[in-house]
C-alpha cells in the first residue's frame, strides 16, 4: 500500500537536493562571471513574481507543510530570505534534515481522512488527505522549485534537464547512455 509518506517527502527530497545542486553550480557560475550573490537573491521572472530567494524558502516550506497538515508534525518557519547562496542552501539543508528524520508512517495511510486549511487571504479548502497531497502539496512544491530553476537559467548559469533531475541516474539501466 502505498503512504501518503511516498507520495511526498521522497520527492521533495529528490527536489531539494537538486536545486542545491543547481545553486552550488550558481555560486560557482556567479563567481566565474562577477555577478554578486544578491543579484541573484533578488533576480525573478517577472515584476509580479517572488525572487530567487524567495522561491528557495517557499521550495522548502512546501516541502514541509504536509508534515504538519498530514502528521501533526511541529515545523520550523523560514521568516526571512536568504540574502546569499549559503543562506539558501543552510535553509535547504535545514528542510533536508527534517524530512530525513520524518518517519514513513507520520503521514498516515487513510488518504480518504479530510484535511482542510487557510491561507493567508482568508481562503479555506477542504478536501481529502489523498486529495491535499496530489492537489495542492505537490504542485506548491514543484512552482515553486519550477521558478527558483527557471531564475537560475534566467541569470545565465548553464543548467539543463540533467541538473534538474540528476537523481533519475540511479535508475538508469546499464549501458543505455548516449556516448555523445
Amino acid at each position: 500500500m502505498t503512504m501518503l509518506y511516498d507520495l511526498t517527502v521522497p520527492a521533495f527530497q529528490n527536489g531539494l537536493r537538486a536545486l542545491s545542486g543547481e545553486l552550488s553550480k550558481a555560486s560557482t557560475w556567479s563567481a566565474d562571471n562577477a555577478i554578486g550573490e544578491l543579484q541573484f537573491a533578488v533576480a525573478r521572472l517577472a515584476p509580479d513574481m517572488f525572487p530567487l530567494a524567495s522561491q528557495v524558502r517557499f521550495t522548502c516550506t512546501q516541502a514541509l507543510q504536509p508534515l504538519s497538515r498530514l502528521g501533526g508534525i511541529a515545523i520550523p518557519e523560514f521568516p526571512d530570505d536568504a540574502p546569499d547562496f549559503a543562506g539558501m542552501q543552510d535553509q535547504i539543508a535545514a528542510t533536508l534534515a527534517i524530512l530525513d528524520a520524518v518517519d514513513r508512517t507520520a503521514l498516515g495511510q487513510d488518504a480518504d481522512r479530510p484535511v482542510s486549511f487557510d491561507l493567508p487571504n482568508g481562503m479555506t479548502f477542504d478536501m481529502t488527505a489523498f486529495e491535499y497531497v496530489r492537489d495542492w502539496a505537490a504542485p506548491q512544491f514543484a512552482f515553486h522549485r519550477v521558478a527558483a530553476y527557471a531564475v537560475l537559467r534566467h541569470m545565465g548559469v548553464p543548467l539543463g534537464k540533467a541538473d534538474y533531475v540528476g537523481y533519475m541516474m540511479r535508475y538508469l539501466r546499464p549501458g543505455t547512455a548516449p556516448t555523445v
